[in-house]
């Protein structure tokens, strides 16, 4: 484990397990039909890479930056930064992925942009739901876990950029879980998971 880990919330055979059993419900769900799925960036990218290979549909892949938290362990507001271009979203079916579901505005940012920009449906996906934390009225089609109110790293997931490369999701120590000054050495730099 990380010296930087209190914790593991979810071993990497767990992870591996519930993203085959989130996959098979949403072919079920969604079917066969054509599917665009967008992950967000940079968080999901672990997640949609492991999901896309158990979906039964066939499926475009594209990403949107979208940020609500700087360098830091709270949100703020929320910058857009679409890449998908138009005809991955018009008329289509968007099964939208994210690392997490936190206060839910990126979320809702995110659902109410992608209608805006002609999508005929968009269905939400998360890796993990902190459900305690929402300050929007959102909730999502597919959920991989549901966590406490703690700050989680790994499998995707980081603190100012640091500990996406941890192969399971663990609770970052409360020391750990501070922004560095520009000349100090960035928290649990130390690459071993």
């Amino acid at each position: 484990m990380h010296p930087a880990i209190d914790r593991i919330l979810h071993t990497e055979a767990e992870i591996q397990e519930r993203i085959a059993s989130v996959a098979a419900t949403i072919s079920q769900r969604l079917g066969g039909e054509p599917l665009t799925v967008i992950g967000v960036l940079n968080g999901a990218v672990v997640f949609v890479s492991d999901l896309i290979r158990h979906l039964d549909a066939p499926l475009e892949l594209a990403f949107v930056s979208a940020s609500s938290y700087r360098d830091g362990t709270t949100s703020g507001s929320l910058e857009l930064d679409f890449l998908p271009a138009p005809k991955q979203i018009e008329g289509r079916r968007v099964l939208l992925v994210d690392d997490i579901l936190d206060t839910g505005r990126t979320m809702k940012g995110l659902v109410a942009e992608l209608y805006a920009r002609g999508a005929a449906e968009v269905h939400g996906c998360v890796l993990l739901d902190k459900p305690s934390r929402r300050v929007v009225d959102i909730d999502v089609d597919f959920v991989g876990f549901s966590i406490e109110d703690a700050f989680v790293v790994g499998y995707g997931l980081d603190f100012a950029g640091l500990y996406r490369n941890l192969p399971y999701i663990g609770v970052l120590k409360s020391e750990h879980a501070t922004v560095p000054a520009d000349d100090a050495e960035p928290p649990g730099t130390t690459p071993s998971p």
